[in-house]
């Protein structure tokens, strides 16, 4: 049973130079309990889809299709009827904790104005909500009463779990959450939410440029790429790709788990949204793309139970997978590029 269903969703953003689609026509469910994954480069559109979920995109930006939450399109509620989903049913965890925390209010009041602008509580049952959620994201209940400037940036960056989490919403949505920590922070915090996650059993929308963390911590994978969905599907996507360019994303990091190997980027850099290229928006930086790829858009069919991808050349993704681990491949389209 999908908690949020997301069709044929479009953002356009209107700029100077023109419009630019971020997000074109992505489709996928999230279930109770299911921690999904979208994973793709810089500019992508994965942080605009958490936007119009939240119902925060900028004025220039206009959403279509339809983003279901109890059977209700949270793009065609007013102003009231959203506030009365967000944080109560949908929360998020945004990128930098330093710009989400009020640097004038305590940790603390900022959590318990959330709580109680929603589900007001006397004043013994909210200290007992406060020092019930840090003692769950790690950090002392003495650290409420301190100004975000005290905490250090993991700390604060568990203070906006604890935010998220203050009204026991059904689905939190994290973006890019460890933005700017150092590396054993970040897995700290990773780690953190994944407990949380199997523990509430809520259902997680990580959205991340590194395919590792959606290896290490999801079930459920979205790959996009300029504004496009590529490949999703349970974790086989990350084990039996059946696109090139996830391929290239695997390539492109390291295995944690398995033994060392030469790690391969993918030249060139995605289209304008401007202007998308015709055809798979992929091809020409992939070193597998035929003729047809360059004319006719690829459908998003199903490869595998529960898998799905938009490629012209799934049939052939064994040889693809081969070919794919050799630098050779990726360095020749990058010369041609």
């Amino acid at each position: 049973m999908a908690v949020l269903d997301i069709r044929d969703l479009t953002v356009t953003y209107r700029t100077a130079a023109g419009e630019a689609r971020a997000v074109d026509g992505v489709s996928f469910s999230l279930e109770a309990g299911q921690y999904l994954g979208i994973v793709g480069e810089s500019g992508c559109g994965k942080s605009t889809i958490a936007k119009a979920i939240m119902g925060i995109l900028p004025e220039n930006a206009h959403a279509g299709g339809a983003i279901l939450y109890e059977d209700r399109n949270l793009l065609v509620l007013d102003r009231e009827a959203l506030n009365k989903v967000r944080w109560r049913h949908i929360a998020m965890v945004p990128q930098s904790a330093m710009h989400a925390l009020d640097p004038v209010y305590r940790v603390g009041d900022q959590i318990a104005e959330a709580i109680q602008a929603h589900r007001p509580m006397d004043g013994v049952a909210l200290r007992q909500r406060l020092d019930a959620l840090f003692e769950l994201v790690g950090i002392s209940k003495a650290r409420l009463a301190d100004h975000p400037h005290q905490l250090s940036g993991g700390m604060r960056q568990r203070a906006m779990i604890a935010m998220a989490l203050a009204l026991d919403p059904d689905v939190i949505v994290a973006d890019e959450p460890t933005t700017g920590l150092d590396v054993i922070v970040q897995d700290q915090i990773l780690l953190r939410i994944k407990e949380i996650q199997e523990k509430l059993g809520k259902a997680m929308l990580l959205i991340t440029h590194d395919i590792a963390v959606v290896s290490e911590n999801c079930d459920q994978v979205v790959v996009m790429y300029a504004g496009r969905v590529m490949e999703r599907g349970s974790h086989t996507v990350l084990e039996n790709p059946f696109h090139p360019y996830t391929v290239g994303l695997i390539n492109a990091f390291p295995d944690l788990d398995g033994e060392a190997r030469e790690l391969i980027s993918i030249p060139g850099s995605p289209p304008s949204l401007l202007n998308p290229p015709k055809g798979c928006r992929f091809h020409a930086r992939c070193p597998f793309a035929l003729p047809l790829c360059t004319e006719q858009e690829p459908e998003l069919l199903q490869v595998a139970p529960g898998h799905f991808a938009a490629c012209h050349r799934a049939g052939d993704m064994m040889e693809i997978r081969r070919r794919g681990a050799d630098p050779a491949a990726w360095q020749a389209k990058g010369l041609v590029a």
